[in-house]
């Protein structure tokens, strides 16, 4: 579903992304570790099309986008939920989710809205609420809530778990793996290495702009080394 090849991106002069290969397969959780200011904000922007990559390939759905524009990319079904959540603070929950829909899924809105309320039941509660009211889980909840709006083909979480206590923590990672099972890919980027790993099919160790080690995610949870050397546990 996404393929990239040699992907090196950046801001001015300064490379962040110093050419990363990556694949999501139809169906699969792939988690992207790393820590902070190692380039996984900049690899996610650049699958967007916020950030224009300087050379590489970005593949999705087949199609090459890596020239392509954001409501483009968004078109085609590769969505992506930001780190921080951008929630619409003066909208209500139901205005929130409703946006997402606004360049993809309008025609099944209605039924889409509900299946979010499915999936998160607090959202139903607070369906006339501020969204800037909400506590901070809710408001994780509300993001990613209006990205499935847009009916993803693959879903890309930045940091979901950022900011939220170990209970919601636990809960929002219950409510990944739901999503998954409904049949959305999902590219988890995260620094919670440990319940990234139990959700995620395979994985990849972002370090100083490059990836220094892919694979299945039980054999890198099983590998101390890594831990210790990339990841600071």
């Amino acid at each position: 579903m996404l393929a990239i090849e040699g992907l090196r991106a950046g801001y001015g002069e300064t490379e962040v992304l110093r050419g990363v290969d990556l694949t999501v397969d139809a169906g699969e959780i792939v988690t992207v570790l790393g820590s902070n200011g190692v380039g996984k904000s900049t690899l996610n922007r650049a699958l967007s099309g916020i950030l224009r990559a300087k050379t590489g390939t970005i593949r999705f759905d087949g199609a090459a986008i890596e020239r392509e524009k954001p409501p483009a990319i968004v078109e085609r079904g590769l969505i992506h939920v930001p780190e921080g959540r951008r929630v619409f603070p003066n909208l209500t929950v139901r205005e929130n989710l409703d946006l997402g829909s606004y360049a993809r899924g309008k025609p099944r809105r209605a039924q889409n809205r509900e299946r979010v309320f499915t999936i998160f039941p607090r959202l139903r509660e607070r369906m006339t609420q501020r969204a800037g009211t909400l506590s901070g889980g809710e408001q994780q909840m509300l993001a990613i809530g209006r990205g499935l709006m847009a009916e993803p083909k693959l879903l890309i979480l930045d940091e979901p778990s950022l900011g939220l206590s170990p209970l919601l923590v636990e809960e929002l990672f219950a409510l990944i793996k739901r999503i998954h099972a409904d049949g959305v890919a999902v590219m988890l980027v995260e620094q919670n290495v440990v319940q990234s790993l139990e959700v995620a099919d395979r994985a990849y160790i972002l370090a100083e702009g490059q990836f220094v080690m892919s694979g299945p995610a039980a054999d890198i949870a099983a590998d101390p080394e890594l831990k210790r050397t990339y990841l600071g546990l």
